[in-house]
């Protein structure tokens, strides 16, 4: 498996790269800012064979700017036309991006349409790699994270995309539109803690940390 990272604007977004080695086929989480970084990332990995990626999906842990300011360059840019997933919950905020960035003074484009709703429990394949979506609404009623299944692909460690819901230390905003703090200590409690220990949870800003640490060390779930 192939896996990137890239910080991207302002607000210091993890853009993450999947891809399955065997088949060059990838997905982009979070494609927040910095289209031409994210882009000129993208040209620069090829599979173990020097094989091009092909972009197949773009997801999105859910509809904040900083997490989907970037995908209609990237979707336009990219000759695999690839899929702009998201959760029909975020779908209003997805759709007032540009209002989301005039309240920060920041411009964005009118964005793309989404191509497919995120449903509970689905299940995505990019190439080997299989994505199970867990929709754990409250920092954003259509927030979600994208569970990386350990048998996936060859080297494949379990792992959660868990976007701005679970970070190392700390727990996502509630002070924003269609949050609900309840509700997210619930999807946190219920869809999260009850993973393995050992899963790799990959937050939407910040360092890597583990669902076990979090249990034993987050001051905000004790």
């Amino acid at each position: 498996m192939i896996e990137r990272t890239w910080v991207v604007g302002p607000f210091q977004c993890n853009c993450r790269l999947i891809a399955c080695d065997r088949t060059g086929e990838a997905a982009l989480v979070d494609p927040g800012d910095d289209a031409a970084k994210i882009l000129s990332k993208l040209e620069g990995v090829k599979t173990s064979s020097g094989a091009p990626l092909r972009v197949k999906y773009l997801l999105h842990t859910h509809g904040h700017l900083d997490h989907v300011g970037a995908t209609r360059s990237v979707r336009e840019a990219r000759p695999e036309n690839p899929s702009i997933l998201l959760h029909r919950g975020d779908e209003p905020l997805y759709l007032n991006l540009i209002e989301q960035g005039r309240l920060f003074g920041l411009s964005y484009q009118q964005p793309l349409a989404v191509d497919s709703y995120f449903e509970d429990e689905q299940v995505l394949h990019i190439g080997g790699i299989r994505l199970s979506v867990l929709h754990t609404p409250g920092h954003s009623p259509g927030s979600v994270c994208l569970r990386m299944h350990e048998d996936s692909d060859s080297g494949t460690r379990e792992s959660l995309f868990s976007g701005d819901t679970l970070f190392q230390g700390s727990v996502g905003r509630t002070d924003l539109w269609g949050a609900d703090q309840d509700q997210m200590f619930r999807s946190i409690r219920n869809r999260i803690l009850t993973l393995d220990g050992d899963t790799r949870v990959c937050p939407g800003h910040g360092p890597e940390t583990s669902v076990g640490i979090e249990k034993r060390q987050n001051p905000f779930l004790s």
